[in-house]
């Protein structure tokens, strides 16, 4: 049983990396045949789904949309073009302004909604669009790591840990990694200055973008502000952030309704959601889940232990910059919920503070799928919006922006972690 998990979970992986657009049914049909096979009991089908995951998605998703629809991304983007005096100021600004929204909403939906405002200033300009929309994706990718609400990673490794949304920010009397993350944000400010250093074209718009809409503002930032206000409070249920996020969209999606724009707006809401990502994880649960019953997970924590020779310093490295090699090329959603248990016993064995893997494992996975332009699913979005506009985007034209981008990112935060949390 345990070698036909092995086997299963290998090809799951293999079919991801081949069949990127089919990720969701590779998972999907690797957790049927894990119910079937009886790895995976099917009386255990529905606990192994984080539900809580699940609706929080779906909920920030059709807030999302409306806020897009609403035009005020393009608003603080006239903002920010009228204040930026070259085109190196722009896309710094760009790609920091990309990082700030991805801290509070998922990276894709981040690139989706910052990339068209990119694409729109280029054309004005009259430049090629890649650089800007890379640095966007991967600074998307950076900041996600930021917030518990940022990234499915981040609330992964949140129910792991039992943190709450300020834990990110200030955990167990030290500060959280947030700081990692955002230093790394900082350190790549002069490597963007370096790499773009002959942009200097004056920039300005005379354009004035009307916001249509102001509610999907209100119920953006509302929604956070809901989730700050729930982390302080203690013994919740699960499905509290789920909740919240879910109301916030529901109630946006009436106001629409009822008070603007009729069904056709909730239509076109709900036929944003990202789906694929949504079943892809529903499928990786029930996997994770199946891998975890037959003991893989014990004995993989027990194989990185004896790669750690007991050395607390060299076991963190190997997980943080072995999952950025890995993250590089596969998705790190399924990595990152492989990880985590494992070195929930990893640091058991070791003595070591579990906080100070699991911070490690989200630096190096997260930023590591900024070095290719398939690591991470904002990349994979970014590379194919430019794909339309008629840039083939190479690994090599990706990874001219994405390896220094990485590096320099991972080093702060592996640093910061190293010294806060050792």
């Amino acid at each position: 049983m345990k070698t036909l998990a092995i086997v299963l979970f290998v090809i799951m992986y293999v079919l991801m990396v081949v069949l990127p657009k089919k990720r969701a049914y590779v998972a999907l049909s690797t957790a049927l045949i894990f119910v079937i096979t009886g790895i995976l009991p099917f009386n255990q089908v529905f606990s192994a789904i984080d539900w809580n995951v699940l609706m929080m998605i779906f909920g920030t998703m059709v807030i999302v949309d409306y806020f897009i629809e609403s035009k005020m991304p393009n608003y603080i983007a006239d903002k920010i073009l009228n204040v930026a005096p070259n085109v190196l100021w722009v896309t710094i600004s760009m790609s920091l302004f990309s990082g700030i929204i991805s801290a509070f909403i998922d990276n894709v939906a981040t690139v989706l909604m910052v990339a068209p405002v990119g694409l729109a200033i280029c054309k004005k300009l009259k430049i090629s669009p890649v650089a800007m929309i890379i640095c966007i994706a991967v600074s998307s990718n950076l900041q996600g790591a930021a917030t518990l609400v940022g990234d499915t990673t981040s609330i992964m490794l949140a129910g792991a840990a039992g943190m709450d949304f300020n834990d990110f920010f200030w955990m167990d009397g030290k500060l959280g990694i947030f700081f990692a993350v955002e230093l790394g944000a900082l350190a790549t400010v002069p490597i963007m200055m370096v790499l773009f250093r002959k942009d200097k074209e004056p920039v300005s718009s005379d354009e004035k973008t009307v916001v249509t809409d102001y509610v999907p503002t209100i119920m953006m930032l509302g929604h956070v502000v809901l989730l700050v206000i729930a982390s302080f409070f203690q013994n919740k249920p699960e499905i509290t952030n789920g909740v919240i996020c879910m109301v916030c969209g529901i109630i946006n999606i009436i106001w629409e309704i009822f008070l603007s724009k009729g069904t056709d707006s909730m239509w076109h809401s709900l036929k944003a959601i990202d789906y694929d990502t949504m079943l892809l994880l529903a499928g990786l649960f029930c996997v994770i889940s199946g891998i975890t019953n037959v003991g893989i997970i014990d004995e993989l924590a027990n194989i990185i232990a004896d790669a750690g020779k007991g050395n607390v310093f060299m076991l963190y490295t190997v997980i943080v910059f072995g999952s950025v090699a890995i993250s590089a090329f596969i998705d790190n959603i399924p990595y990152v919920a492989t990880m985590l248990p494992v070195l929930g016993s990893l640091s058991a064995v070791m003595s070591a503070s579990p906080l100070l893997l699991y911070f490690g494992l989200l630096i190096g996975a997260t930023l590591g799928g900024n070095l290719t332009p398939i690591g991470a699913s904002a990349n994979i979005a970014g590379v194919g919006m430019l794909r339309k506009e008629g840039y083939e985007v190479s690994f090599g034209d990706f990874m001219k922006i994405g390896v220094p981008f990485t590096l320099t990112a991972v080093l702060m935060g592996y640093l910061f972690i190293w010294f806060v949390y050792a």
